[in-house]
């Protein structure tokens, strides 16, 4: 596979088209195509940029959403560094529906968009909603069950119309604030029937500042938390979700799934490709998806992981759970003290090839070919109950025709599992059962 593809395809950019049809009780199987975020279908694709370009950018994507589930802050905030998205959703909301394209995110709880009249709003392509346009439009009374699962710092009220207010500050200084309010909004079945979800909770947005992409209106989330747009769509979708994000699918036109319902979980199939299942590790802090991470085997060393977990007050906590789940990271970040060891590993286990530099200084253990191709070692990823075999493409990354680098950093703070690793696995969510199932759909090979 050649640079320019194997870059191209890990970097998705998820463009969802929900219509408006009627609301439907019975669980609903929805089905979504993926756009690569650097593809020329995706609303960021930059013709000028070279796969160095995009690399070095997710890169500095990865370390800056990382730092949000830094477990050195007193409150892991549910909301995404602002700029730091892979993923968009193009949706439809109020009545007569609006389009607005929003960042999709796992690690983010609270529904927002931009909304008129705006006071301090940012510059995005397309128009932004008008509430008063809509007819199914509700603000959120500030003793209300949605204003209530705010957090106290989060939440506010207009006294004198009773509506709830809401203030979210990330990391990077951006921050949106607005009202709570509800909406229709809909979504194409995969039986080609639109359904639409009266009543959705979200934030309209009337002050919004930072880095966030103008491409954006704002966030769609999809975390675990109560205001996520999995939780409120709860048994309607079987309380179960998946992906699919393709490293091969840029040469038939850059295109993966997203799954919601019943049906959207890994199953055995013909080709008897397995399912692994490990549970989900639920914390106090509930909004993003925490794994547990037992060791890594390279080659045919197995190393123990050191890493503790993070988001929790108890000691089961903070020793359970020690990696979060992102569709949102690029990169896999591991606990330093275990990346010495395995790095070495690594190391110790690649053929025909010698130690050398990243040309842009981004990544830590990279390898140049001897005049001969690069003996690469297979990696293991060893949940609780899951072993996860992943290939090359999952691991490494090819710089260019000499260098292949390792996808996987170190970090002091919690451990991500980023959308590398996870590219050609259909990856599955089953919230009412906690847990988290790996199937391989397509296998590469090689770089």
């Amino acid at each position: 596979m050649g640079t320019q593809t194997f870059i191209n395809c890990s970097l998705l950019a998820i463009i969802i088209t929900f219509l408006v049809s009627s609301y439907s009780a019975h669980s609903q199987d929805l089905t979504f195509k993926l756009i690569h975020r650097d593809s020329p279908h995706s609303p960021l694709y930059n013709p000028l940029h070279t796969v160095s370009d995009r690399l070095k950018a997710a890169f500095l994507r990865s370390i800056s959403r990382s730092r949000r589930f830094s477990t050195k802050t007193d409150d892991l905030q549910s909301g995404l560094i602002a700029n730091g998205g892979e993923y968009f959703m193009s949706i439809s909301i109020g009545t007569p529906p609006s389009k607005v394209v929003a960042i999709a995110d796992t690690g983010s709880d609270l529904n927002w968009i931009q909304c008129k009249p705006c006071e301090n709003c940012y510059k995005q392509k397309g128009p932004i909603f008008d509430k008063t346009h809509s007819s199914t439009y509700k603000t959120e009374a500030c003793d209300s069950k949605p204003c209530n699962v705010l957090a106290k710092k989060e939440k506010g009220c207009d006294q004198s119309r009773n509506i709830c207010k809401y203030l979210y500050a990330y990391g990077d200084q951006s921050f949106t604030k607005g009202d709570i309010a509800t909406e229709t909004i809909s979504i194409d079945s995969s039986s080609g029937s639109p359904v639409s979800f009266p009543g959705t909770v979200f934030g309209c947005g009337y002050n919004n500042s930072g880095t966030f992409d103008g491409t954006g209106s704002g966030i769609i989330g999809l975390g675990r938390g109560p205001l996520s747009l999995i939780s409120q769509l709860g048994s309607s979708i079987g309380k179960k979700f998946s992906y699919y994000l393709s490293n091969t699918s840029y040469s038939t036109n850059g295109t993966g799934v997203i799954n919601l319902g019943t049906n959207s979980m890994p199953s055995n199939p013909s080709n008897g490709s397995a399912v692994l299942t490990t549970p989900l590790i639920y914390k106090t802090q509930n909004t993003y998806y925490y794994l547990n991470l037992e060791a890594i085997t390279v080659g045919k060393t197995k190393i123990p992981y050191t890493g503790g977990g993070g988001g929790g007050s108890s000691l089961n906590e903070k020793t359970t759970g020690n990696i979060i789940i992102d569709s949102g990271t690029t990169f896999t970040f591991l606990e330093s003290g275990f990346y010495e060891k395995f790095g070495a590993a690594v190391e110790a286990s690649v053929t025909g090839a010698k130690r050398a530099s990243d040309p842009q200084g981004l990544l830590t253990h990279c390898f140049k070919a001897r005049h001969k191709k690069i003996g690469l070692p297979e990696i293991t990823m060893h949940f609780t109950g899951a072993d996860v075999k992943l290939s090359p493409t999952n691991a490494f990354l090819k710089k260019d025709e000499e260098i292949v680098c390792l996808s996987m950093i170190p970090t002091t703070d919690v451990a991500i599992y980023g959308n590398l690793v996870q590219a050609d696995f259909r990856v599955g969510y089953d919230l009412e059962a906690k847990t988290l199932s790996f199937q391989r759909i397509d296998c590469s090979g090689s770089l």
